[in-house]
């Protein structure tokens, strides 16, 4: 890379982020994944649990545990789906609902914050290179990646995490 100072000021926006959504989040005591999954359900009902799993874009195994974390709280159900009986919906409850609100509420304040020191041309032009970055193509598995990437990225779970929530940030 011609300028390894991009990759680290984007790496440390990214982990500033990530710590003012932790400290945002935490009067509703949810993770970013919690909060992600609410988030889904608010903008587009109830759905199965595989599809919650793909637009959060994890396992579908992980998306039990955040289900099962939020219906622990009350914040969600499980119904049965009157299409295929064998299936499960998730549906917001009602203070699943109004958490997911306030929730939204509290980002977007903190995204203005964040984007303050930014006129509207430079917020306009991030969201330009933001948006060809987020659709750009991405190797689609660790053999195309450099040898040393992939073996990091392995090893650090956190990072694929911290990667989701960057991307996630960049939508809303």
């Amino acid at each position: 890379m011609e300028d390894d100072g991009l990759l680290e000021s984007f790496w440390a926006v990214t982990r500033r982020l990530r710590e003012h959504t932790r400290v945002t989040l935490e009067p509703w005591h949810v993770s970013p994944s919690q909060s992600r999954a609410l988030g889904v359900l608010d903008r587009h009902g109830e759905m199965r649990l595989s599809v919650l799993a793909e637009h959060l874009r994890i396992a579908p195994r992980s998306a039990t545990e955040v289900i099962d974390d939020l219906q622990g709280r009350g914040l969600v159900e499980r119904r049965p789906d009157p299409s295929d009986r064998r299936a499960t919906l998730v549906v917001l409850t009602g203070e699943g609902t109004a958490t997911a609100r306030a929730i939204k509420e509290a980002r977007a304040a903190e995204a203005e914050h964040l984007f303050a020191g930014l006129d509207p041309a430079e917020r306009a032009e991030l969201t330009r290179i933001l948006h060809r970055l987020r659709e750009s193509r991405w190797p689609d598995d660790a053999r195309e990646r450099p040898h040393d990437l992939a073996r990091e990225e392995a090893q650090d779970p956190a990072r694929e995490e911290a990667q989701i929530d960057a991307r996630d940030t960049a939508q809303h």
